[in-house]
């Protein structure tokens, strides 16, 4: 059913995925001797103590909104849990690829401009965060296999 816990699960992974078009990955990195943000939907520039939009990365941003759909459609499969969960597992792999391109995609950006604590972003994080709730959300579902085997055995 929709209003199961592993649906709040799957939903608070979608919503970290789509809150990287809301924080950079890297701020405030100087490269090439000016300072620079990096977020999944390009590369923000310090110009005359403006931010501006200065490279997309029109191939991230598609991958991010795609990515971020996967939770939401598995929401809905509900009624096929053994599938719900191989498909749960499929999407971790697929936002593990997805976190290796965007820190990809970083180090082009940056080369060999080393970067601090301080300089790393919420965005950074944001797709372990979903991979988390992918792991919350499988033990959920598991648990409900186990609840509905325990109670067909009951009949």
């Amino acid at each position: 059913m929709l209003q199961r816990i592993q649906s709040i699960y799957l939903l608070l992974a979608a919503l970290s995925l789509y809150a990287l078009f809301l924080f950079p990955l890297v701020h405030n990195v100087y490269v090439n001797e000016k300072p620079v943000t990096i977020m999944v939907t390009g590369l923000f520039q310090d110009i005359n103590g403006q931010l501006t939009h200065t490279e997309f990365f029109v191939g991230l941003t598609i991958a991010t909104a795609v990515v971020g759909l996967i939770p939401l459609i598995l929401i809905f499969l509900y009624k096929n849990r053994k599938q719900q969960i191989a498909l749960c597992y499929g999407g971790m792999v697929v936002i593990i690829g997805f976190s290796f391109w965007m820190a990809q995609a970083t180090k082009g950006i940056m080369g060999s401009t080393q970067i601090d604590t301080h300089n790393w972003g919420i965005g950074l994080f944001l797709s372990s965060l979903s991979l988390l709730f992918f792991l919350l959300a499988i033990s959920a579902i598991k648990r409900d296999e186990k609840l509905v085997k325990s109670a067909d055995r009951l009949r």
